[in-house]
């Protein structure tokens, strides 16, 4: 079976230049990552599990290694393509969980969620059908459909942008904390559709604040440790 990543040697550092030192988040990850494998990331906070996500959705650049993307076009580095194509796949192929909603001003939830679906060329009264039965299946109350999710407090917010992230089903999805402020409710929603995804053959890699929630859909584990090394850089 084709794998969809392939990571090979990744390395993320960031240059403090107020302190003139680099500061080491982690070094030498290598793993294979199959359609339908579901990647736990474990560790204490601070070791790099967000970094480490991030750097997969190339919104950091790796110091060092590759990230291997296989595409049904061919096989890309996302640690070296250009920002275009990383666009292009961010919107078709790759999807990323984050806790934080940013959601445009005086845009309905409705809205917001069913946006990825008309984008991908569903009809509008369809899209608009679907986001309804998500934010329904997170627990998001009816009157607050056609509010805007900015003025909605922080667990709701997640709920709406889980909604939207996971409305369109991806090849590869990355889930950062995605339950960190979710009711027992929400949170049980979420690990069936996860469920869902999984079965019809998308890849996850995931950072849980409720690890035990997943503990069913887990395939593998990667456990990151500390980096301590602080070496000064020129400034």
């Amino acid at each position: 079976m084709t794998p969809v990543l392939t990571v090979e040697g990744l390395t993320k550092s960031f240059d403090m230049h107020h302190l003139g030192q680099r500061l080491h988040a982690f070094s030498g990850i290598s793993f294979t990552l199959h359609p339908g494998e579901f990647l736990l990331l474990k560790g204490a906070n601070g070791v790099g599990k967000s970094t480490l996500l991030r750097t997969l959705y190339r919104s950091y650049l790796p110091r060092a290694g590759h990230i291997w993307y296989h595409a049904p076009e061919g096989r890309i580095d996302l640690a070296r393509a250009a920002d275009v194509d990383v666009a292009l796949l961010r919107r078709r192929e790759i999807g990323f969980v984050t806790q934080f909603l940013i959601a445009r001003p005086r845009v309905a939830a409705e809205e917001v969620v069913a946006e990825p679906l008309r984008r991908a060329g569903v009809a509008a009264p369809e899209a608009l059908e679907q986001a309804r039965r998500w934010l329904a299946e997170f627990g998001v109350k009816r009157d607050l459909w056609r509010a805007y999710p900015t003025t909605f407090s922080g667990g709701e917010q997640q709920k709406v942008n889980l909604a939207r992230a996971l409305i369109l089903p991806q090849r590869l999805l990355l889930l950062d904390e995605p339950t960190a402020s979710l009711d027992a409710g929400a949170r049980a929603a979420l690990v069936r559709r996860l469920d869902e995804l999984k079965a019809q053959g998308v890849a996850m890699i995931g950072v849980f604040h409720h690890p035990g929630d997943v503990a069913g859909l887990i395939d593998r584990e990667i456990e990151l440790t500390v980096q301590e090394a602080m070496d000064d850089v020129a400034v």
